[in-house]
């Protein structure tokens, strides 16, 4: 048994949903493990991981504007320490989750035809973000 970690780095434009389905698959590519299985962790409160299509990106944008419905900005909250969206992004990304779990064989992801891989910004101006991989296998 063998594993790897990393540290990997992304800079987000504001507030979306960014496909790292890439960078994630080279890194494991990169790791020389074909079967294990990979733990991805955000390293953050107001930013968060998920899996969804990744063809349609009207999925993206649709996501996007439920969950601003879902915790809108305004004056409804006691914690805005930075700003009107600080407190809604720390909901949107309570509701999308800090890690996902993926299998690997071949040393390929095992997404379906139509997943990938999103890190989602739930800030409006743009962050450096990273996000903890750990690959556990052979």
């Amino acid at each position: 048994m063998r594993q790897d970690a990393a540290i990997l780095e992304f800079r987000t434009p504001g507030c979306g949903l960014i496909d790292i389905t890439g960078e994630v698959s080279r890194w494991v590519r990169d790791s020389g493990i074909a079967l294990g299985m990979l733990t991805l962790f955000c390293r953050h409160t107001s930013a968060s991981l998920l899996i969804n299509e990744n063809a349609a990106p009207a999925v993206r944008r649709d996501l996007i504007r439920w969950l601003g419905r879902i915790a809108p900005e305004g004056d409804g909250y006691e914690h805005d320490d930075e700003g009107p969206d600080d407190m809604p992004a720390h909901i949107k990304a309570m509701l999308t989750g800090n890690s996902l779990t993926i299998p690997v064989s071949g040393g390929q992801l095992l997404l379906g035809t139509w997943q990938g891989i999103f890190l989602a910004e739930h800030r409006d101006r743009p962050h450096n973000r990273t996000v903890a991989s750990h690959i556990l296998g052979e």
